[in-house]
């Protein structure tokens, strides 16, 4: 058992989202989950329909829903759950996992050899965000310590070479290119040539933006292929496209050796849902995802993640093994006392150096996805306040600990004297463990007539 903060929910119009609509909607199904008195199959089913309906809405391919949405009813109806994992956790992980698995299961990131040259072919339709891509992946890797430059071989789009020059310069990367040159194999292979005597460890050649169904373009990019043998050849892809951004990546793939996807326009697209899973379904990893138009707004894509950010959780594995690690566990009888709110300062004191061991509480609510819920200052605000609670405590009896309705005036008085802090700072102190006391009696209530058992972490209100 451990307290967080109260309010800890957070409300649809607070978040901030790789997919805003899709996690929301995400969001909003699992917090009838979260409120319920009682798990069973009606409530398991309903948050089912909720999935099916935020994802259709996110444009995901209706079968993938389907095969989404089975998975998660069936797992999550399962009789049989892990040791020391409630009904309410086991839910969310069978959702968490789920999204996960179906939009690639694990982060796979560029192979690159340090010290050698290492050449990454980039492709995709014009318009895809392609040449802005490669400069946010020079800066990426250029401020990781990997040697990188950038090669236009894009002689068919007007303006592709001053705005890739000017994307290396804003890197700090070499650039090459050749405006007068028409042949794109060749700039391709001079330019290889030109980097790897600079002793280049990460050479981002940018080909001609082509539609899918141009064979002369398709043919080039196999020529270029041919004529420098690039390690992994990347297909950058719109991320407003939705499930066209599968058939995209099934036609690029089948014309040429696709290594790895990047899906770009991440920042709020409805469609993106549908665009990851698509992809996803092409079997090609997605290696990053741009999630803005600044020169940072580009990151690895892991599945995991992902899948947290939409259900506005950005790490509750995490926390979750946060809490196993620290060992935060109740005594039965101890248990059963604070459910029928007999919950003492000694209680608090417990639970308050628990959650200590957890780390900061700006982080433990960044793992549940919570940090917009919380002012600026607040998770400061709330360290400072247990530090003193602490010390306030530490000068109290064992009586009073036990029994705070002991503490009158001249307690008072006396407690904030020996522990340094202000009568204000006492009562502030004993008005917070009358409210958690009261949260706790009405737990208690609501957990005896619940099927689900008591959920991991009953302090966080809502859960």
């Amino acid at each position: 058992m451990i307290w967080i903060v109260e309010g800890a929910l957070p409300e649809d119009g607070d978040m901030v989202l790789v997919l805003e609509g899709l996690g929301k909607s995400l969001n909003s199904a699992l917090k009838k989950l979260f409120g319920a008195n009682v798990i069973d199959e009606e409530l398991v089913k309903e948050l089912v329909k909720d999935i099916q309906r935020a994802l259709l809405v996110a444009d995901v391919d209706v079968n993938l829903v389907m095969a989404i949405t089975e998975r998660v009813e069936e797992e999550a109806l399962d009789e049989t759950l892990p040791r020391g994992v409630s009904r309410r956790e086991h839910i969310i992980r069978v959702v968490w996992d789920t999204l996960a698995f179906f939009l690639g299961e694990k982060a796979v990131p560029l192979t690159i050899n340090p010290g050698k040259p290492n050449l990454v072919m980039m492709v995709g339709i014009q318009g895809s965000g392609k040449t802005t891509t490669i400069g946010k992946l020079a800066r990426y890797y250029q401020k990781r310590g990997i040697k990188t430059g950038v090669i236009c071989a894009d002689n068919f789009r007007p303006g592709a070479y001053s705005q890739l020059e000017q994307l290396a310069e804003r890197s700090n990367v070499p650039f090459w290119g050749d405006e007068d040159e028409k042949d794109a194999s060749k700039l391709a292979k001079k330019g290889v040539k030109e980097m790897q005597k600079k002793g280049i460890e990460l050479i981002l050649l940018d080909t001609s933006g082509r539609h899918r169904e141009e064979t002369g373009l398709i043919k080039e990019m196999r020529d270029i292929s041919k004529s420098v043998k690039p390690q992994e050849i990347v297909l950058v892809i719109d991320g407003t496209l939705g499930q066209q951004a599968g058939v995209q990546a099934a036609a690029f793939k089948k014309a040429t050796d696709i290594g790895s996807i990047i899906v770009t326009k991440l920042d709020g697209g409805a469609k993106g849902g549908g665009a990851i899973s698509a992809v996803a379904a092409t079997q090609a990893p997605i290696k990053f995802i741009g999630i803005g138009e600044g020169m940072d707004a580009i990151e690895i894509f892991n599945p995991s993640k992902f899948a947290g950010r939409l259900l506005g959780m950005s790490d509750i594995k995490g926390l979750i093994e946060k809490v196993r690690d620290a060992q935060i566990e109740v005594e039965e009888d101890a248990a059963k006392r604070i459910m029928k709110g007999q919950f003492s300062l000694k209680d608090m004191m417990a639970q308050m150096k628990q959650l200590k061991k957890m780390g900061p509480i700006g982080k433990v609510m960044e793992m549940l996805g919570l940090q917009y819920k919380l002012p600026e200052g607040m998770a400061e605000i709330q360290e400072e306040n247990m530090k003193r609670w602490e010390v306030i405590m530490n000068s109290m009896t064992k009586a009073e600990l036990v029994e705070p309705k002991l503490i009158k005036s001249s307690r008072i008085k006396r407690i904030s004297k020996g522990s340094g802090t202000t009568q204000k700072d006492v009562r502030d102190l004993l008005k917070q463990h009358e409210q958690m006391k009261k949260m706790m009696k009405q737990m208690g209530k609501q957990r005896r007539g619940r099927k689900g058992g008591i959920p991991g972490f009953p302090g966080l209100q809502g859960m």
